[in-house]
């Protein structure tokens, strides 16, 4: 069965790109325009079943060609794309005629959802289209789509309506918070507290009366009776963030709640039930903590029913361009730069860093950018310094899908253009793009460059 054709249309050129990379590769056949007048002529060459259209455009207006859509068009449906705030305008787009519309900034989940809606409005078959693998209703605030991610996430999702204890492990900014959140949101317990205690935050003389309350007498001090985080957390969820950091003395009461879902406060004369669900998170390692007596081996098997690695960014490259768009529409719209654009020949800047604060660096790096830029636009000059030390390859490689290449034929040209960058030196070549040399090899034989690569390594060196 023929993929359906759809048409985007949206002047910010890596927006564009970066939403015709995620409908590329879930089977949909996509080309693009960078305004109104040059859609109208595609749609004039080829038919197209959906038009994606920024409604803000240069020129003719998001608003007259759904209008021209419509009258000459009248086959093709059309989503509209709106900044978040501006759902008015995306209304009056309904009432004109568009299927549905999208908030910025975009969610690779929400936008498929709207385009296959869409289709089924018109009568189209999705066809071939095929969904992100492990994508989970619930967790689309996590954007990615490498398999190391969706592993993580289709286990998450799996236990979140179960009141398993869940263990969150991952380095630092990977997004640990947001699976717990997500979780809970996915949970029966979604209309109860989710209450979250940072153990590494908070001063260990003061944490067990954060955790557990204390009564009224029970110390210097105590004139009142105080509740604790886990009863605030009552039927609801408690999430222990960095756990590894907890005393030692603590993780015993730990233990105790997740054995026997009872706390006892400082100063009581015995202990109270409670009903809550304990996630938790951690950077540390705890098996090594374990071993090395700083974290109790009991413990660390209550806490381990379902363990969750968060993979670092450097682990997941393909996702970086999704994640740089995100945050920038997110901060265009926070600090009211609506007119600012991201050129997709910066791009490269962040795909060749290793990115040690993972995600949360990019966003802070990206909300920066946004707050320094000028009027004129982004320049490298205003990148953070850290990007500027870093190798990158010449050919963006998101810029091949204007020639409606998929995911592979991007990895294709990455390798060959990592090889050329370095000189054919494959263990060079492997290390700009972050992967292993036996990693490196295998993409060179599956895509046929092995000649290629001993021309361009004969070639140097003559």
């Amino acid at each position: 069965m023929t993929a359906p054709r759809l048409l985007i249309v949206e002047d910010d050129e890596s927006l564009r790109l970066i939403v015709q990379m995620q409908l590329t590769k879930r089977g949909y056949e996509t080309v693009s325009a960078p305004n109104a007048e040059q859609a109208v002529e595609v749609l004039k060459q080829s038919r197209q079943n959906l038009v994606i259209t920024d409604l803000h455009l240069p020129g003719m207006s998001g608003m007259e060609l759904l209008k021209t859509i419509r009258a000459e068009f009248p086959g093709t449906a059309v989503i509209v794309l709106t900044a978040f705030g501006t759902v008015e305008s995306a209304v009056t787009a309904m009432k004109a005629g568009a299927v549905d519309y999208v908030t910025k900034p975009i969610h690779a989940n929400e936008l498929v959802s709207a385009v296959k809606c869409a289709l089924d409005k018109v009568g189209l078959n999705a066809g071939p289209v095929h969904d992100r693998p492990g994508q989970n209703v619930g967790f689309e605030q996590i954007i990615g789509s490498t398999d190391s991610l969706r592993r993580a996430l289709d286990t998450a999702a799996r236990v979140a309506a179960t009141d398993a204890t869940v263990l969150i492990l991952g380095e630092t900014g990977t997004g640990k918070e947001l699976v717990a959140r997500a979780i809970h949101e996915q949970s029966a317990r979604r209309g109860r507290a989710f209450v979250t205690v940072s153990c590494g935050a908070i001063p260990k003389e003061l944490l067990e009366s954060e955790l557990f309350g204390y009564t009224k007498g029970s110390f210097t001090g105590a004139v009142t009776h105080k509740k604790g985080k886990v009863e605030f957390a009552e039927r609801g969820t408690l999430f222990l963030d960095e756990i590894g950091e907890m005393p030692l003395g603590l993780q015993v009461r730990i233990l105790r709640l997740l054995q026997e879902r009872e706390i006892e406060k400082i100063g009581a004369m015995g202990p109270d039930k409670v009903d809550v669900r304990i996630l938790a998170a951690t950077h540390r390692n705890l098996e090594s903590m374990v071993q090395d007596g700083s974290f109790r081996e009991d413990l660390y098997y209550r806490l381990l029913v379902v363990p969750v690695y968060m993979p670092p960014l450097r682990e997941r490259k393909q996702d970086i361009p999704e994640l740089i768009q995100c945050f920038f529409e997110r901060y265009k719209l926070k600090y009211h730069r609506d007119d600012l654009k991201l050129p997709s020949e910066l791009i490269p800047y962040f795909s060749g860093y290793h990115w040690p604060g993972n995600v949360r660096q990019l966003e802070n790096s990206i909300e920066r950018i946004v707050l320094l830029s000028g009027e004129s636009g982004i320049s490298p000059e205003v990148l953070p310094d850290f990007l500027h030390t870093q190798p990158r390859l010449e050919v963006l490689p998101i810029n091949l899908l204007d020639a409606g290449l998929d995911v592979e034929a991007v990895e294709h040209q990455m390798i060959l253009g990592a090889m050329q960058k370095c000189q054919g030196n494959q263990t060079h070549a492997a290390r700009l793009l972050n992967m292993s040399r036996r990693a490196f090899a295998y993409r060179l034989k599956k895509y046929g460059l092995l000649a290629k690569a001993m021309q361009v390594s004969g070639h140097m060196a003559s």
